[in-house]
C-alpha cells in the first residue's frame, strides 16, 4: 500500500482521504439497510442501485469537501513542500476535516434514529437553534462518550493513513504545474457538474422511501435542504390557471352559511350562523407535542399510557379521523392558527413578513378577547415569538434574553425561576406551563374580559424527561413515559381548573401538533398523520365522536359553529358538523403535498410530478391507481391558492 501512496505522490493523502470517505459512507448505508431490514427492498437490483446511487452522490460530496485542499495543493510552491508550514497546515486541516466528518456520521445515526431520514430541512433548522439542540443532545446521549469515540476513531484513521505512508508521500513528493492544474481543473468541473446539473431529489428513484433515503448522501442532502428551504409553488409544482384554481376551491368552501365578499382571487367570506350568538366562552387551547393517535387506547393502544385522554374521548367532541397537516410543530401551529393547507418549503410560522395575518386570533380579537401564547421554552426557537407576537398574541415564555423586534407590538412576559419545578432542553415540564396558564387565567378572569389562551407543551419530546415520581415509568427512558406524563399533567390541569370560578364558562381544546413519527416505506405514511382532537367542557348535548375524515384546519371553523358565531373568514377549513361537509384531509412534508379523500390519495411532488394511490388502512400501504384528472385539479387548487394568497400578501 505504501507503493500506492507514492504513486499518487503529493496527492497521496488526499487520495486516501477521499477513498476513506467513500468506504465509510457505504458502510453507513449498509447500517441503515440492516436497521430498516423489514422495510427496505432487498431485491438485488434495488440494493445495487441504492449503493451505486449513493456512491455517485458521495463522489459529489467529497469533491466539494476536498476543493479547498486541492486549491492549496495547486498554489503551494514546490520549494515549500515538506516545510514545517506545509506539514502543519496539511496535518491540522486533515485532522479537523476528518473529525468533522466522523462526527457527522455519528450525527446521521442519531438523526436517522429520530426521523428515519437523511439530513433534511429539520437538520438545517437545528443548526440555527443551537442552544436547544445541543442541550437536547447532552440530555439524550452520553456526549462525553460520543466525543471520545469520535476522537478515537479519528486517531485510528489518521494512524492508518500514517502506516500507509500517505503523509510521508504528501510531504516528500512534488507535483508538476501541469498535473496540479489537471487535478484541480477536473475537480472543479465535477463540482460544477454536481452544482448545476444534479439535484438531491434525483436520489429518490425508488417507490420504497427507505431505499431512496439511503441512496442519498447526508451532507449533500443537508446543503440541498439549506438551499431549497423556501419553495414557490408555481416554480416547483404542477399548476393550473389561477382563476380556475380559485373557482374550484370556492366551490369546495361555499355552503349555506357562507357568502364570498369578492369575485376575484380571494376566499374571504362572511360566515353567518342562523342562531348568531354573542356568547363569549373562554377558550384554553392546548397543542400537544407529538401526540400520535396510536398512543390512545381509543385507537387500539394496549399500554394504557393515556387513561385521562381516553376518558375525555367519552365526554367531549372527539375527532376520530382527523389528520395533521405536517410533521413538525410549526406546521401544526400554522394549521391551527391560519386554518390553511401546508405550503411547500418552510412553514409560514418561519417565513418573513408573516405578521398581521388573518388568524383565529383575529376572530377572537373582534370579540374583545385577551389572547395569549404560552411556551415553556424560549419562543425564539422556530420563530414562534415573532409569529405569535406579530399576530396579536401576548407572549409567555422561558426566554433567555432574546427580544422581539420593534415592529411587533405585543407584551412579552418571562416565566420566572420560582414558577419552574422541572426543566429540560426544550423547556419547562407540562405541569409547570399549565400552572402558569392557570395563574394568568385567574388574573384575566378578574378583569372581566374573556380569554383565549394557546398553550404549547414540550414534555413529549426527546430526551423524554419529566419530574420523577409522577407516573410509573422512570423519566428519560422512553417515549411512552413522556406520553403518559403529558396525560398525567392534563389530568392535573383539569382537576385544578375545575375549582376555578371561570371553569364553567371555559372550553378546552386539545389537539396534537403532529405525530411522533412520519416515517414509512411509502412516500407518504398516511397512518403517521392521524392525530386525536378533543373539544371539552361544552354542554353535554354536544358531546359526540365524529367519524368524518377531516383535518387540523377544520377544528376552529367547527368550534366557531358550535359557538354560533358570525365572523369574517380567510380559512380553508370548514365546519365538520355540517351535514354536507365533504370528507378530506390535507397533509404533506416540506416537499410533498397531499389530498386524501376517504381511501384515495393524491401526492404532488416538486419537479411538477404527481402520483395517485389508494390507501389500505389495514396495512398502511399505498397502491398506485390510474390518474383522476378531476381529483388532480382539486389537489392542485388547494395548494396553489393557499400559496398564492400568502405570497401575494392577501392573508393580511
Amino acid at each position: 500500500m505504501s507503493k500506492l501512496s507514492f504513486r499518487f505522490g503529493r496527492y497521496a493523502l488526499q487520495f486516501h482521504f477521499m477513498i476513506w470517505f467513500l468506504i465509510l459512507s457505504q458502510i453507513l448505508r449498509i447500517i441503515f439497510f440492516v436497521w430498516q431490514y423489514d422495510e427496505v427492498s432487498w431485491n438485488i437490483i434495488n440494493v445495487l442501485r441504492t449503493l451505486l446511487t449513493g456512491l455517485f452522490f458521495d463522489i459529489g460530496t467529497i469533491t466539494f469537501v476536498s476543493l479547498i485542499g486541492l486549491i492549496y495543493y495547486a498554489i503551494m510552491p514546490n520549494r515549500w513542500v515538506g516545510s514545517y508550514v506545509d506539514k502543519a497546515l496539511i496535518s491540522f486541516f486533515t485532522t479537523l476535516t476528518m473529525f468533522i466528518l466522523v462526527f457527522t456520521f455519528f450525527a446521521e445515526l442519531t438523526f436517522w434514529d429520530e426521523f428515519k431520514t437523511r439530513f433534511n430541512f429539520i437538520a438545517v433548522d437545528y443548526l440555527i437553534y443551537t442552544h436547544e439542540v445541543v442541550a437536547n443532545i447532552k440530555q439524550s446521549y452520553p456526549l462525553p462518550v460520543l466525543i471520545s469515540g469520535v476522537l478515537l476513531l479519528t486517531a485510528v484513521f489518521l494512524f492508518i493513513f500514517y502506516k500507509l505512508d500517505a503523509f510521508k508521500a504528501a510531504f516528500t513528493s512534488k507535483a508538476s504545474f501541469k498535473s496540479r492544474i489537471k487535478v484541480l481543473g477536473s475537480s472543479v468541473l465535477i463540482a460544477l457538474f454536481f452544482g448545476f446539473f444534479i439535484c438531491n431529489y434525483q436520489a429518490e428513484w425508488s417507490s420504497n422511501r427507505y431505499n431512496s433515503e439511503i441512496s442519498k448522501s447526508g451532507i449533500y442532502s443537508f446543503f440541498a435542504a439549506f438551499r431549497n428551504n423556501q419553495m414557490k409553488y408555481i416554480d416547483f409544482y404542477t399548476s393550473i390557471d389561477k382563476n380556475k384554481a380559485f373557482k374550484i376551491v370556492k366551490n369546495k368552501l361555499i355552503d349555506s352559511h357562507s357568502e364570498f365578499t369578492s369575485n376575484g382571487l380571494s376566499i374571504h367570506r362572511t360566515i353567518k350562523d342562523s342562531i348568531a350568538s354573542d356568547e363569549k366562552k373562554n377558550v384554553v387551547f392546548i397543542l400537544v407535542e407529538s401526540l400520535s393517535g396510536s398512543f390512545l387506547k381509543e385507537f387500539g393502544n394496549k399500554e394504557n399510557i393515556t387513561p385521562f385522554m381516553d376518558s375525555l374521548a367519552q365526554k367531549s367532541v372527539f375527532f376520530k379521523d382527523l389528520y395533521a397537516t405536517g410533521t413538525r410543530t410549526v406546521r401544526g401551529m400554522e394549521a391551527v392558527t391560519l386554518c390553511i393547507p401546508p405550503t411547500p418549503g418552510q412553514s409560514i410560522v418561519k417565513r418573513p413578513d408573516n405578521q398581521n395575518l388573518f388568524t383565529v386570533c383575529s376572530v377572537f380579537k373582534t370579540r374583545k378577547y385577551d389572547c395569549n401564547f404560552f411556551y415553556g421554552g424560549d419562543g425564539y426557537f422556530d420563530n414562534m415569538n415573532a409569529y405569535f407576537g406579530g399576530n396579536g398574541f401576548n407572549i409567555y415564555d422561558r426566554g433567555r434574553g432574546s427580544v422581539l423586534s420593534d415592529e411587533i407590538k405585543t407584551i412579552r412576559n418571562n416565566i420566572n425561576d420560582d414558577e419552574v419545578t422541572f426543566e429540560n432542553a426544550w423547556g419547562i415540564c407540562d405541569e409547570d406551563i399549565f400552572n402558569k396558564m392557570l395563574k394568568v387565567a385567574d388574573a384575566q378572569y378578574k378583569t372581566g374580559k374573556p380569554f383565549f389562551n394557546f398553550v404549547m407543551t414540550t414534555s413529549n419530546h426527546r430526551p423524554f424527561t419529566y419530574p420523577s415520581g409522577k407516573i410509573d415509568i422512570p423519566s428519560g427512558t422512553s417515549r411512552e413515559g413522556a406520553v403518559k406524563y403529558t396525560d398525567f399533567a392534563l389530568r392535573e390541569l383539569f382537576q385544578k381548573a375545575s375549582t376555578k370560578p371561570w371553569f364553567k364558562n371555559t372550553v378546552f381544546v386539545i389537539i396534537a401538533d403532529h405525530c411522533a413519527s412520519s416515517a414509512g416505506k411509502d412516500e407518504i405514511d398516511v397512518a403517521n398523520y392521524h392525530i386525536p382532537a378533543f373539544i371539552v367542557n361544552l354542554p353535554e348535548q354536544y358531546n359526540q365522536k365524529i367519524e368524518k375524515q377531516c383535518s387540523q384546519i377544520d377544528l376552529w371553523p367547527t368550534l366557531f359553529s358550535i359557538f354560533h358565531w358570525n365572523y369574517q373568514s380567510d380559512f380553508f377549513g370548514k365546519n365538520v358538523l355540517d351535514p354536507k361537509f365533504e370528507e378530506r384531509a390535507l397533509m404533506g412534508t416540506y416537499r410533498k403535498l397531499v389530498l386524501m379523500k376517504k381511501k384515495k390519495v393524491m401526492i404532488l411532488s416538486d419537479q411538477k410530478k404527481q402520483a395517485f394511490y389508494t390507501w389500505n388502512k389495514t396495512d398502511n400501504s399505498l397502491k398506485s391507481i390510474p390518474m383522476d384528472q378531476s381529483f388532480l385539479e382539486e389537489t392542485i387548487s388547494w395548494y396553489q391558492t393557499a400559496d398564492y394568497l400568502f405570497t401575494n400578501k392577501l392573508l393580511k
